[in-house]
């Protein structure tokens, strides 16, 4: 009977072990598949790198805040970095965001030969790319922006009418150019001299390269006006510039100069409201950004896009200055 019990108690723990063993495991079974979700949708997250061109221009910073804030929107991430100008940076920054893992890259380039070794990289990680606001000469899976030849076209014609009409315009435009090399400003200077071309009464002075900032085009404006002190309109390739050239009219007591722009920059709005400036052409980042990586996005879950995906335009002056005004802004809406 003492054999009996004993082997029952010996039973008895070896069962009651057991079971212990078995409850343990599926303790931790249930505490790891409880924390399997969250890291899971941490790796499903798309992470969207941004090479952006430079971060000194307004234009560019509103594009960014865009961009980051519909990423967010859209569950995803967007490390952005800046490109400061320099071709060989842009080149190192997206070999950087590849190797953070990103999944897709929007890229606004410096130059559009240049970024040759970036898009190469991009390529051979198999990272799709949408290029913004400029393009490149090779193929990307598409190019968010806009027409920036017409803009130059909407520009030219306001220009022609400030200055008496087509076939009886007349006076002396200086243009306050852009980057060198750049597709943009190449397309909003061929877009305006395709219009005041064909105006024999108008003669254009370009400016050196001022990179669209407004210290530059300060500058290259005061050396213009001491050789050319009779000047009519100023056509700028973008808003800041030609508000620099109207701070330089205003230093100098000079009345009477049109001055069209592009961009959109509220100040330039504000300024035409005031009757210190005629006309600006839009180009609104807060769309183009959101546009951009709505795209990004799109091309990674397999849609299809064309080469261009054109973000429009459209011009602002003294006659509807009033649909667009709202100081909250940096930059007028486009409408869309």
């Amino acid at each position: 009977m003492k054999k009996f019990m004993k082997k029952a108690s010996l039973l008895l723990a070896a069962v009651f072990v057991f079971m212990l063993a078995v409850g343990c495991g599926q303790s931790q079974k249930q505490t790891s598949s409880s924390s399997s979700p969250s890291s899971t949708s941490e790796q499903k997250k798309v992470i969207i790198g941004f090479s952006q061109v430079t971060l000194q221009s307004p234009f560019y910073v509103e594009l960014m805040k865009a961009a980051e804030n519909e990423a967010k929107a859209k569950g995803a991430q967007l490390i952005y970095v800046d490109a400061q100008e320099n071709i060989q940076k842009q080149n190192n920054d997206v070999q950087d965001l590849i190797t953070k893992g990103i999944n897709v890259l929007l890229l606004n380039p410096v130059n559009p030969d240049g970024v040759a070794p970036a898009l190469a990289a991009a390529e051979k990680a198999n990272i799709p790319v949408v290029t913004v606001d400029r393009p490149t000469t090779a193929k990307v899976a598409t190019f968010v922006g806009r027409d920036n030849k017409e803009m130059g076209r909407l520009a030219g014609k306001k220009a022609v009418e400030l200055l008496g009409g087509a076939g009886q315009a007349k006076g002396v435009i200086v243009e306050i150019q852009g980057a060198a090399g750049d597709k943009v400003m190449m397309a909003r200077r061929d877009g305006f001299h395709e219009i005041v071309d064909k105006e024999p009464g108008i003669k254009v002075i370009q400016s050196p390269y001022c990179d669209y900032t407004r210290s530059k085009a300060v500058k290259a404006f005061q050396d213009i006006l001491q050789a050319n002190p009779k000047i009519d309109l100023v056509y700028a390739h973008n808003d800041d510039m030609a508000l620099g050239a109207v701070q330089v009219l205003e230093q100098n007591k000079i009345t009477g100069v049109k001055v069209v722009g592009v961009d959109g920059l509220m100040e330039a709005l504000v300024a035409i409201k005031a009757g210190k400036y005629d006309a600006t052409v839009l180009n609104d980042p807060q769309y183009l950004g959101k546009l951009a990586v709505d795209t990004a996005l799109g091309v990674l879950n397999g849609e299809k896009y064309p080469e261009f995906i054109d973000a429009g335009t459209g011009l602002v002056d003294k006659q509807n200055v009033d649909q667009y005004l709202n100081t909250s802004l940096t930059f007028a809406p486009s409408k869309k």
